[in-house]
């Protein structure tokens, strides 16, 4: 895993976070059944991938709990600034390009650096809506570009 790159002084611009939100569905209610998505490995997460599955998992929510019977947090942001040194492709590209000369690149992406074991997406639920928030889970790994699993943080006597 390469270290994190943050350091904003060095470039000129850098493109906004697609995650519109952290925080959706009931923000004050105490719910007794905690659910997260963890990853199985290091990874770097985009923006767009942690805003897809934002969407998808919160969608199922929504449909199946109502906007007030849970709690979902997404746990990681994008601080990664990934750069692109853009290569020119057909004729004449060699007497416009500069190859690997000031191969610094340009700020394409921000992206999360997740560790092996860390909190994906949390939601927070009752004992009716546990099936849901398992799906919803499953639906928002499929947008994640880790393999992941499901673990019940908190209320595993009313699950079982």
């Amino acid at each position: 895993m390469v270290r994190a790159y943050t350091r904003r002084d060095y470039i000129r611009k850098i493109p906004n976070s697609r995650i519109v939100q952290f925080d959706m569905g009931n923000l004050s209610g105490d719910f007794p059944i905690k659910v997260s998505l963890v990853s199985k490995e290091n990874v770097e997460i985009t923006h767009n991938s942690l805003e897809a599955a934002r969407i998808a998992s919160n969608r199922v929510m929504q449909l199946k709990a109502g906007r007030f019977g849970y709690h979902l947090k997404i746990r990681p942001y994008p601080h990664q600034i990934v750069r692109e040194n853009p290569m020119a492709t057909g004729a004449g590209a060699d007497r416009v390009q500069s190859g690997m000369r000031n191969a610094f690149g340009k700020a394409v992406s921000v992206s999360a650096i997740v560790k092996r074991g860390q909190k994906l997406i949390t939601i927070d639920c009752n004992k009716a809506n546990f099936k849901d928030a398992k799906l919803a889970l499953k639906r928002a790994s499929m947008k994640l570009p880790t393999t992941t699993r499901i673990v019940v943080d908190k209320g595993q006597e009313l699950v079982l």
